[in-house]
């Protein structure tokens, strides 16, 4: 399935939070997510890929992500499932040949509005100087741009930067 997806920095959590509830949207996750992104060597990034291991309190996911070139916006072909342990997830991952690239730990708040995500995501850990930013996932473009301009934002405010991005851009 395709993901598609923009980043707004710098956000003012509570003024856009006002806006989503008054949307109508739900609250429908608060906690800590710890990701792992995994590589062969350079294998995976030199194809656009991305190969992850998260931890999302008692639910573990492993996903590989292909970006799908596009100049606003931030497209990848997704394949996600659900494992029953991250230990031995990381374990098989490893024993595979793989190699932990990135341990990345943050802090998400979710809204979910329809078929669109909301996500408000804080890095913890040595990544924290980057700031609270917003993340807004739907499955059309279309949707992408009608929550962008309901929250008050244009297509200028948004990224469609990787993680390594934005703290490239925050580290500078």
């Amino acid at each position: 399935m395709d993901e598609i997806e923009v980043k707004i920095l710098e956000v003012n959590k509570k003024e856009v939070e006002k806006k989503l509830i008054s949307l109508g949207a739900k609250k429908v996750f608060e906690g800590i997510l710890e990701a792992l992104f995994f590589d062969l060597g350079h294998v995976i990034r030199d194809a656009d890929g991305t190969f992850r291991l998260r931890k999302e309190e008692d639910k573990t996911f492993m996903t590989y992500k292909k970006k799908i070139p596009h100049d606003k916006i931030k497209i990848r072909d997704e394949t996600e499932i659900e494992v029953s342990s991250f230990n031995e997830a990381k374990k098989l991952i490893e024993s595979l040949g793989f190699k932990e690239i990135k341990n990345l730990k943050k802090k998400r708040v979710t809204y979910q509005l329809h078929d669109v995500k909301f996500e408000f995501d804080e890095y913890l850990s040595k990544h924290n100087f980057v700031p609270l930013f917003l993340e807004i996932e739907a499955r059309t473009l279309d949707d992408i741009y009608k929550y962008i301009k309901l929250l008050g934002f244009s297509i200028k405010d948004c990224k469609h930067w990787s993680t390594k991005e934005i703290i490239e851009h925050y580290s500078a």
